[in-house]
């Protein structure tokens, strides 16, 4: 292993932040970057070595690459993350645009939405995953979220909680029960669990995430993250009246101004619920 991927492995291993999905993508892409630093002809870069010439030399690469604007907008989170660890936060601008970098372009207005079969729910053998893959329709979870579960701490009776050590970017959040298919989950996800998680005691958290994928994949589901995109949509036709763009709704510029008035707050408590703060994401999920 060569000194600069051995080093930012090390500042990896020292600093957990964020959750473990977010760990794993920073390691793996920070490993990548030593790689192509090195193929670029810096080949004893070391880890506090790191300069604005090498921010550039990374961008430009990614560019003739064309790789998509959002997996460069995750590497240069990542290349900051790097620069902070090593007291360098300063050194790279806080706005991608320093770098020509475009803007993400959220808008499709073609739904990803996905049900869970109740056919299929029935071919998954484990119950702590099945259980899990409810709580993914039922409140919108990410998968990590789902497997991470622990009711006895998140059910409030009126809202769940969920711990930001579950959460993508440690940040704890509330999501509403608002309905019987809702507490029926968590009843049932309090009776696999007990005072526990959705993890078996005697498994780790990747463990998990392999038998979640051999389950779904026995099952015939694919890319369950379209669970949150059902979740957001049906949310979005509850606090509105109409449903969103992706689902066949009206498009902001067909909505009056009092609905758009009512479209942006409905926007904003659902990036909360998702756990993304920001309005514009809700574009990926509802449209636009």
């Amino acid at each position: 292993m060569r000194d600069l991927n051995y080093q930012l492995k090390g500042i990896c291993n020292r600093n957990k932040d964020g959750s473990y999905a977010t760990q794993a993508a920073r390691l793996r892409n920070l490993d990548l970057m030593a790689n192509q630093l090195h193929d670029l002809g810096f080949r004893h870069l070391l880890a506090t070595g790191l300069k604005p010439k090498h921010v550039v030399a990374l961008v430009e690469l990614w560019k003739k690459e064309s790789i998509a604007i959002g997996t460069v907008k995750n590497r240069m989170a990542h290349l900051r993350w790097w620069a902070e660890k090593v007291g360098k936060a300063d050194m790279i601008p806080d706005k991608n645009s320093a770098y020509n970098i475009d803007k993400r372009h959220y808008v499709t207005n073609i739904s990803k939405a996905k049900e869970l079969p109740i056919d299929a729910l029935d071919k998954i053998t484990d119950a702590n995953i099945k259980v899990s893959l409810q709580l993914q329709a039922a409140f919108g979870l990410r998968r990590e979220e789902c497997l991470k579960f622990q009711p006895s701490f998140a059910d409030k009776g009126d809202r769940i909680i969920l711990k930001g050590s579950w959460c993508k970017g440690g940040q704890q959040r509330e999501i509403p029960i608002r309905n019987d298919f809702q507490r029926n989950v968590l009843d049932q996800a309090h009776k696999v669990a007990g005072r526990g998680s959705l993890i078996p005691a005697k498994l780790s958290y990747i463990q998990q995430v392999h038998r979640y994928s051999a389950e779904c994949e026995k099952a015939g589901l694919s890319k369950m993250h379209g669970l949150r995109h059902s979740y957001a949509q049906t949310r979005y036709e509850e606090l509105t009246g109409w449903k969103a763009p992706a689902a066949g709704g009206l498009t902001s510029k067909e909505l009056t101004d009092e609905q758009k008035a009512l479209d942006k707050q409905a926007r904003l408590m659902i990036s909360e619920e998702l756990g993304h703060h920001r309005e514009s994401i809700t574009a990926v999920y509802l449209g636009r």
